[in-house]
């Protein structure tokens, strides 16, 4: 019972790196996943540079780890004159992270469209621009949507890398928390009772909206 008493007195400030936490997350996900589908679309160009400029951009930021994108935009930028502080560094590195895996969502969410649409399209009349954007990319977002749902719960759980550059969210408030009193095993299990409360909800909805689709 002595756990659940220090717990509530750390909740306030628990609570105050979480919203940080899902700030970051949201803006991640704002910025990423509309990027993405601008990736997914360079990807599937006939034109050889913007297909390999969108490739370069998609395998970069799967490869390499999130932290060592956090560390470049953080730590290796200053060296060509532009400084970040750590909250944009962070959205604008996982933001990054989130668009190339979203972009290969997408772009498999597309090519699940039947061929059949395609020869729909055709017959109808519509150029190529307008069979893109209104029968692929609407019909393929659709098929995306619950690969997106889990790729964002994968992104608020990787906002705990942000504390690698001290940016005050979740594991930052925790680690704070922690460093003051000792008490690191019920703070870090507090922390992951966070994470946890917005995860789960999370992937019981991504796992309705699965079966949903499944049965459609």
């Amino acid at each position: 019972m002595s756990w659940l008493a220090d717990w509530v007195g750390y909740l306030p400030q628990m609570m105050s790196g979480l919203s940080v936490s899902l700030m970051i997350a949201a803006i991640s996900i704002a910025a990423g996943y509309p990027f993405g589908l601008v990736l997914s679309l360079m990807v599937q160009a006939k034109n050889l540079a913007l297909r390999t400029i969108g490739l370069v951009i998609v395998e970069v930021g799967r490869g390499a780890p999130a932290l060592v994108i956090l560390y470049l935009f953080y730590y290796g930028l200053p060296k060509f004159g532009l400084v970040l502080d750590n909250i944009p560094a962070a959205c604008l590195a996982l933001s990054w992270n989130a668009a190339a895996y979203a972009s290969e969502i997408i772009r498999a969410g597309m090519h699940s469209v039947s061929r059949g649409q395609h020869e729909a399209s055709v017959a109808l009349g519509l150029s190529r621009r307008d069979t893109l954007f209104r029968v692929i990319i609407p019909q393929g977002m659709r098929s995306a949507v619950p690969g997106l749902m889990g790729i964002a719960i994968q992104l608020f759980q990787g906002t705990s890398l942000a504390y690698a550059i001290a940016v005050p969210e979740l594991m930052k408030s925790a680690y704070t928390i922690g460093s003051s009193n000792f008490n690191y095993l019920e703070i870090f299990i507090l922390a992951g009772i966070c994470y946890a409360v917005i995860s789960m909800p999370a992937t019981w909805i991504t796992v309705f909206f699965e079966k949903r689709m499944g049965r459609q």
